[in-house]
């Protein structure tokens, strides 16, 4: 069964969230200004508050490269754009402002992993490679693993060249999906068709519906706007 999603405002800002007894996870949005972006002062602050806000010891993250190289967290920043863990009250997350935010967790052995997935990340297939990782490290069973999709500029709106879509026709997984129309490229069918050829059931799959160009819900950043914010996704194990 899915976690419940649900709107947590803490001062004034909003998250969305996502949470049982033994995970928490969480979507920022833009509300208040709320800015994660690493290249100003406010950014690294508000990366330490998560430690108030949500009672966790530790705040991981990468220096995202676009890259598909998955990382097992240690406490260092290192490059990369999937961590992994295991420890608990250690929040672990990515960077977003259009691309594409995956939390996979593996309910049976309590293994969370946090994936930043643009279009290179996409088209290298990160998710499934994250999801192979925890298989090697601890064991997890894809069976186990449940993923939700955060907000990101969706299929509706990821304007994207002819070329570069052409690219992705050519992986496997992806040469017979319907993911290019009227020049905008869906990302989110292509992650999910990399979560099932993992071993991951589709019923295990969740998107949230979010897109950062045109919901009408919340407050996010978008690059595609222009904003020079970024929201942060991340995920705990609560003990």
């Amino acid at each position: 069964m899915f976690i419940k999603l649900k709107t947590k405002n803490i001062e004034q800002y909003e998250f969305i969230s996502l949470g049982d007894e033994n995970i928490e996870i969480v979507f920022s949005t833009s509300k208040g200004d709320l800015n994660f972006n690493r290249a100003n002062t406010t950014g690294l602050e508000n990366i330490n508050r998560i430690k108030k806000w949500f009672s966790v010891n530790k705040v991981g993250y990468l220096n995202q490269t676009h890259s598909d190289w998955v990382i097992n967290y240690n406490g260092t920043v290192k490059d990369g754009d999937a961590l992994i863990t295991n420890i608990p009250k250690v929040a672990i997350g990515v960077f977003t402002a259009d691309c594409v935010p995956v939390i996979l967790y593996d309910e049976a052995k309590k293994i969370i992993s946090a994936v930043h997935s643009g279009w290179q990340g996409t088209l290298n297939c990160i998710v499934l490679k994250a999801v192979k990782e925890m298989e090697k490290l601890y064991g997890t069973n894809a069976k186990d693993v449940k993923a939700y999709i955060g907000p990101h500029n969706r299929g509706c709106c990821y304007e994207f060249g002819q070329e570069l879509a052409d690219s992705f026709y050519k992986v496997s997984l992806y040469k017979n999906l319907d993911l290019y129309k009227s020049g905008k490229l869906n990302n989110e069918k292509c992650i999910i068709a990399q979560l099932e050829s993992a071993g991951v059931k589709n019923t295990s799959i969740k998107c949230l519906e979010i897109c950062t160009f045109c919901n009408g819900n919340y407050k996010l950043f978008s690059h595609r706007k222009g904003d020079s914010g970024r929201m942060f996704s991340f995920a705990y194990i609560k003990k």
